[in-house]
């Protein structure tokens, strides 16, 4: 079995579920000497928070992180650090009359088959969205290590339900409960969202990630390469369909003339690749945006069968989001720190074997 840790240095491993008494996070290979405080770990999951506006899930989480190992007097010690969210607001009636019917688009039959029928049916037990609370505090504390080198996640919609945002102005993101870099665009989405919910329907969107400040150099060839990794990482979210960097399926359709990214004694001219070649940083941004399913529980009838193979419809009760965005996009932003931290770190390693304690300097400045 395994599957519940990410990273090398760096390393993450989550646990608990939806409606179990808590869950969270043990992080291994945080150096010694960062401050770190629970208040500051606190900020990421207030951003991921449900309940806070229309459209969202009306439970009803305070998301309250607890840290119980790892910090003294403030900073890191360098040993694991576990972290600690418990489950305050849960009602598992709306699952009891389900318990044995596979709802659609949900990890039900997978889960069933894999575990020989042992699983967590409320609320998708460990499949469920609620997971990603234990990978946003995790990611907090990658963040605080990126800091250090100035290195900057920000994620953000870019499309909601087939809106589009047509402008890129990011100092926006955290004036709308969207993360929407366009006000307007940010209007006709909420219209939408408040539409699909009187008709018992989800949306889907397209969440954008740029990543500023990633010295050249991190990456592993050939497996470890960071594009690899990053995807790995973002499509270990459950509601990610599709990714993409740079321009991204739009090579396809391009030649070589266009999409390489032509070189000066002062950086790169274009990004078409998105931040990486050869699976290893190039300095430039990071530029990322990741397709997101609608959620699959909804009140609209489906068709679909029970553990005995039975036909049965379907009507999705409970308390759930109609998208999983705006909630998805700190989860996201969390999984590409905490994948840039422990690139980060083997990197330094690197150097340091190097004797080399900084990361080198080629263009001109």
């Amino acid at each position: 079995m395994g599957g519940n840790t990410i990273g090398k240095l760096f390393q993450v491993t989550t646990f608990g579920e939806s409606h179990g008494k808590a869950l969270g996070a043990v992080v291994d290979g945080c150096p010694p000497g960062l401050t770190l405080t629970e208040e500051y770990i606190q900020k990421e999951l207030d951003k991921r928070r449900p309940g806070k506006s229309s459209g969202q899930s009306p439970r009803r989480e305070k998301d309250k992180v607890e840290i119980l190992s790892g910090i003294f007097q403030g900073y890191t010690t360098g040993t694991p650090i576990a972290l600690l969210i418990y489950n305050v607001d849960v009602d598992s009636s709306a699952y009891e009359k389900i318990k044995d019917v596979f709802r659609p688009g949900h990890a039900d039959f997978t889960y069933f088959i894999k575990y020989g029928g042992y699983r967590d049916y409320r609320g998708g037990g460990r499949s469920s969205g609620r997971e990603t609370v234990a990978r946003v505090a995790a990611g907090a504390i990658a963040k605080r290590i990126l800091e250090e080198y100035g290195i900057e996640v920000t994620a953000y919609t870019i499309s909601l339900g087939g809106i589009f945002a047509k402008e890129r102005n990011l100092e926006v993101i955290y004036k709308n409960h969207l993360f929407c870099p366009d006000m307007e665009a940010y209007k006709d989405m909420c219209e939408k969202i408040e539409k699909t919910k009187r008709e018992g329907d989800s949306l889907g969107g397209v969440v954008e990630v740029l990543a500023r400040g990633v010295p050249a150099g991190l990456g592993e060839p050939v497996f470890d390469k960071l594009n690899a990794e990053l995807a790995k990482a973002i499509f270990s979210i459950g509601a990610v369909k599709g990714m993409e960097m740079g321009a991204g399926f739009k090579v396809a359709s391009m030649k070589g003339s266009e999409n390489n990214d032509p070189i000066s004694p002062y950086g790169f001219l274009k990004n078409d690749a998105g931040g990486t070649l050869g699976g290893i940083s190039s300095g430039q941004d990071i530029v990322i945006r990741v397709a997101v399913k609608p959620i699959p529980s909804i009140r609209k009838t489906q068709k679909t069968i029970n553990e005995k193979k039975e036909e049965v419809e379907i009507s999705v009760g409970g308390r759930h989001d109609i998208s999983a965005i705006p909630r998805i996009v700190p989860v996201i932003e969390a999984m590409v720190r905490i994948v840039l931290a422990d690139h980060l770190l083997r990197q330094l390693a690197n150097l340091a074997f190097q004797k080399r304690l900084k990361f080198p300097e080629f263009f001109e400045r």
